[in-house]
């Protein structure tokens, strides 16, 4: 009985195994791709953008990158980000008379809630703040270029007809307090009054979306400068299992999200620069030619001077499964630079003194001056001298957005003290990925 269940685990996971390797994801988002093409091709004067980091994957011309999450647009956590204000996005809008936005959403849905809420909260506060900016010109007989009145500026909050009408109103009642905040946080209000002519509203497209093709309306024909948000991938929520008359290959809405979890060190670049070599390998041989394209992009990079992670994946696994490697079994990889080994990981940063690694390596001894400890867990052994070690707690911006750059100055001082003074530093966390935290202290030094 134990056999039986342990195979049928076995089973399951290999099936799971197969519903997402890689090959799947990357078919699907060339798949999707195609969608986003011809969309952009009924306006090809509006300048396509990637909400990242998922959006980046569905097309090689993107002309611009956004980032608007879907968490500031859950029911009851809505939010305006002030960190966040995307504000190129509008002075492009303006310009080019609209852009389109391209993202996508796991299986299930239409749209993320960064399409559903987030960019049509955006929207209204933006124009709410551009709309009180004139207002106080126009009161005080300076000529700033229009009277809202004239244009018949809409500072209303356009949302989705998904959205229910206490959701909206929920919302509504906090569009004065946000356009309050974008007002107060230094925005250059006056630069993008100027740059939009006409108020910014979302449009929503998806798969599902019906267009006649005979009657596309010109972007300069609305009242509105268009915000046109594409959901790239099928919102079915049915498996799909697709064929060709060469493989066949699962469909996986979504498959750009989460790419550390998938993509094996393969970029969105470097995918497009490589796409029909890869899609037209087949599951079988896709796994090994993105390893050799990863590698052979960071030899590239590694010849002249760029610091690039390496990407290896274990030996013992391919010899052990040989006769398995077409059922697209998960490969473990491991990340290294200028050292590595089977247990840890270490990054230097340039020729410099500073190191980056989890903090098991701070705590097996790891042969360093000083210890820049950012995990929640303390190390043993280096509590008692401050100058040689300092722990600063720094958790995911998903959990407090402001934890690194609280403990920034202090990070910055610690290390300061440390390097004149000619010591090796390691800056280590829970799993070592830290890379934004030195080039931080790397340019405050």
């Amino acid at each position: 009985m134990e056999e039986e269940t342990l195979s049928i685990y076995k089973a399951s996971r290999t099936i799971k195994r197969r519903e997402n390797s890689l090959y799947n994801a990357l078919r699907s988002i060339y798949e999707d791709s195609i969608f986003v093409g011809e969309i952009s091709q009924l306006w090809p004067d509006l300048p396509l953008i990637a909400n990242l980091r998922c959006g980046l994957w569905y097309s090689p011309t993107f002309q611009s990158t956004c980032y608007f999450k879907s968490t500031d647009g859950h029911c009851n956590n809505w939010s305006f980000n002030t960190s966040r204000l995307n504000l190129h996005v509008a002075h492009l809008a303006g310009q080019k008379g609209g852009c389109i936005i391209v993202d996508s959403t796991r299986r299930g849905k239409r749209f993320p809630d960064s399409m559903s809420k987030t960019i049509p909260i955006w929207t209204c506060v933006l124009n709410c703040a551009i709309f009180n900016y004139l207002n106080k010109k126009h009161a005080l007989g300076i000529d700033a270029g229009m009277d809202p009145d004239s244009v018949n500026w809409d500072c209303s909050l356009h949302l989705p007809l998904w959205v229910s009408q206490t959701e909206k109103a929920a919302i509504e009642n906090q569009l004065e307090d946000w356009t309050k905040q974008l007002e107060s946080c230094g925005a250059d209000i006056p630069s993008l009054a100027s740059s939009l002519r006409k108020p910014l509203r979302p449009l929503w497209i998806s798969q599902k979306t019906v267009i006649w093709l005979n009657e596309v309306p010109d972007s300069d024909s609305w009242d509105f400068t268009p915000i046109i948000l594409v959901s790239a991938s099928s919102s079915n929520g049915v498996f799909q299992c697709k064929t060709t008359s060469e493989f066949s290959w699962n469909y996986i809405a979504g498959a750009g999200d989460d790419e550390e979890s998938w993509a094996r060190g393969l970029s969105p670049n470097l995918f497009w620069n490589n796409a029909y070599d890869i899609i037209s390998s087949g599951p079988d041989l896709c796994n090994k030619n993105v390893a050799d394209i990863v590698e052979k992009n960071r030899v590239y990079h590694a010849q002249r001077g760029h610091i690039t992670p390496q990407v290896t994946v274990t030996p013992l696994k391919l010899l052990k499964y040989t006769d398995d490697f077409t059922d697209n079994e998960e490969l473990p990889l491991h990340f290294g630079t200028e050292q590595f080994t089977e247990e840890s990981t270490i990054f230097w940063l340039g020729s410099t003194n500073i190191a980056v690694g989890p903090t098991r390596l701070a705590e097996n001894g790891f042969n360093v001056d000083c210890i820049l400890n950012c995990s929640q867990e303390l190390v043993s052994g280096c509590l008692k001298n401050h100058e040689r070690y300092l722990h600063l707690p720094i958790v995911s911006s998903k959990f407090d957005r402001f934890s690194l750059l609280s403990n920034l100055a202090s990070a910055v001082n610690f290390a300061k003290f440390n390097l004149i003074r000619e010591k090796t530093l390691l800056v280590c966390c829970h799993n070592g990925n830290l890379m934004t935290l030195m080039s931080l202290i790397w340019l405050y030094l």
